[in-house]
């Protein structure tokens, strides 16, 4: 077999959002050297396949292959139907947050390279100031290439409003009158907030600042103007979050790398998906979140739920089930593991009794944050596969992935989060949230994560973070549509085109959303 052939099979698998392993691609190019004169077509008759298939990882190994191809052998004939025909299952892709790439930014040659080697778990002490630096790095690149604060090369006039070049901290000292910086808000000393770069850090007193939409917390990263006093201190006047880039434009200068993860696609390839993306006008994905097993009512109210889309004429494509699965935190007084291991079969039995809803929707579940897992730092593990063997007897094409998680759907990205980082960003707040704009706090959520292109800025003692895994739950380019699961009222809120939206609390208030991503219709819905 070619190496052509090879890089073929690894490519096709990457735009899907695999990886594969050594044994597997063998046992692949075994079944794609049978046929001769259409080999695109059976290779991806087996990914589409594949997809069915109930995967514990993104990284495919030889036994779900081998089952795979045992399947496809008997059936030759079909490969041409199968290789040309797409369904939207395989229009579906999850990716898990741990197979994310990881990119770098380089300031001085102003490029990104993407990262090479391996990602331990448990990352060395330069890992985490490795992490801060990627996110200020990340918004850095971003703010020099915007108008306000780009500088000229010509010396051109300013405007009325004076220049708005960035300066280094470090460059504030011995420097009178009003400058612009950008850095971290940090807590140094106990009650003492400091504002630090790459360069250096400087005490700040936003006492008298004028501020943006957003929360202002810890960790954020921010723009301030203002002037240093006598005592060194840095007399914040103004202050907001770094402003946004359009996606088209970030995109044309990412020079082809896969930030998302699904897979780097060719001009044409993109437009073709673009096309299928348009005649979708029947897909929808179901939201849930909070979904306790180990509550009757909240049973009951699901079944209502599965026997109303099973009616339809079209079902779903997809049901999103976000935790928590269990009313009870998982902690160590919790022994209830066989018991929810039983109920997460009574669900898969509830939705095997379902056939339309079983043979042609995906069910993805992502955990809570008070779920089974080995921490609760961020990214958070799919569910442990033993409380989840008894629901897949049931329903073999379930899926299992991380928190946060990511979908593309054709071209469309779309980001799904279960936490409650509504109440912990406002708890967390170190100046009370601007009125001017809005007094949503929901809408002071969505700008704060858009414009800091992170999920979650809190400080890491508030929520712990894996080091070398920060990058997954970085927003850049922005994506497409954020699903926020929170314990909330629902809400939704488009913020410069993105759409963003609170399913609700499916066990504590009824609420569910019904989505429909070819128009990024959000309908909310409740018993």
């Amino acid at each position: 077999m070619s190496a052509q052939m090879r890089k073929k099979v690894q490519r096709k698998l990457k735009i899907r959002g695999y990886g594969l392993k050594i044994d597997a691609l063998e046992e692949i190019l075994s079944f794609v050297d049978r046929f001769q004169d259409a080999e695109d077509e059976a290779i991806d008759l087996l990914l589409d396949q594949l997809e069915h298939e109930s995967l514990s990882s993104s990284i495919i190994d030889k036994e779900s292959v081998h089952r795979v191809i045992s399947l496809l052998l008997e059936a030759e004939a079909a490969t041409e139907e199968g290789g040309a025909s797409c369904s939207s299952h395989s229009a579906i892709r999850v990716i898990d947050s741990f197979l994310v790439p990881k990119f770098h930014y380089d300031p001085i040659k102003k490029h990104f390279y993407q990262h090479t080697g391996s990602l331990p778990m448990h990352g060395e002490a330069s890992a985490k100031a490795e992490l801060y630096k990627d996110r200020f790095l990340l918004l850095f690149q971003r703010v020099c290439r915007d108008g306000h604060f780009s500088t000229s090369a010509f010396n051109a006039q300013t405007s009325e409003f004076g220049s708005c070049e960035i300066c280094t901290i470090q460059s504030l000292i011995g420097q009178p009158g009003r400058r612009w910086v950008m850095g971290v808000i940090s807590q140094l000393e106990d009650g003492h907030f400091y504002l630090e770069d790459l360069s250096a850090s400087v005490e700040i007193d936003l006492s008298k600042a004028k501020i943006t939409t957003g929360f202002f917390t810890e960790n954020t990263i921010v723009l301030a103007e203002g002037q240093m006093l006598i005592d060194g201190i840095f007399q914040v006047i103004t202050c907001g979050f770094p402003p946004l880039e359009d996606r088209n434009k970030s995109f044309k200068l990412l020079a082809g790398h896969d930030f998302f993860g699904g897979g780097d696609l060719t001009k044409e390839e993109t437009l073709r998906l673009a096309d299928l993306e348009k005649r979708a006008v029947n897909d929808m994905f179901v939201i849930l979140s909070d979904i306790w097993l180990d509550n009757e009512e909240t049973m009951g109210k699901l079944e209502i739920v599965l026997n109303g889309f099973e009616s339809l004429e079209v079902v779903p494509s997809l049901f999103v089930f976000m935790g928590n699965f269990c009313s009870h935190p998982f902690n160590l007084s919790f022994h209830s593991f066989s018991s929810l291991r039983l109920q997460f079969g009574k669900l898969g039995q509830m939705i095997a009794a379902h056939p339309r809803l079983k043979d042609h929707s995906r069910f993805l579940f992502i955990p809570g944050p008070e779920d089974a897992g080995p921490s609760t730092a961020l990214p958070r593990c799919a569910l442990p596969k033993y409380l989840t063997e008894e629901l897949q007897k049931y329903i073999p094409n379930a899926i299992f992935s991380s928190n946060p998680c990511r979908i593309k759907f054709y071209t469309q990205e779309i980001v799904f989060f279960r936490q409650d980082l509504l109440y912990r960003m406002r708890r967390s707040c170190l100046i009370s949230p601007s009125t001017e704009e809005t007094e949503d706090p929901f809408e002071h959520l969505v700008a704060t994560i858009i414009h800091q292109s992170h999920l979650c800025p809190l400080p890491l003692m508030v929520q712990p973070i894996i080091w070398n895994y920060d990058h997954s739950l970085h927003l850049y380019p922005t994506p497409h549509t954020i699903v926020l699961g929170d314990k909330s009222e629902q809400k939704e809120f488009k913020y410069t085109g993105i759409t963003c939206f609170n399913p609700g609390s499916f066990s504590g208030d009824s609420t569910f959303v019904a989505y429909r991503p070819r128009t990024q219709k959000v309908e909310f819905s409740a018993l």
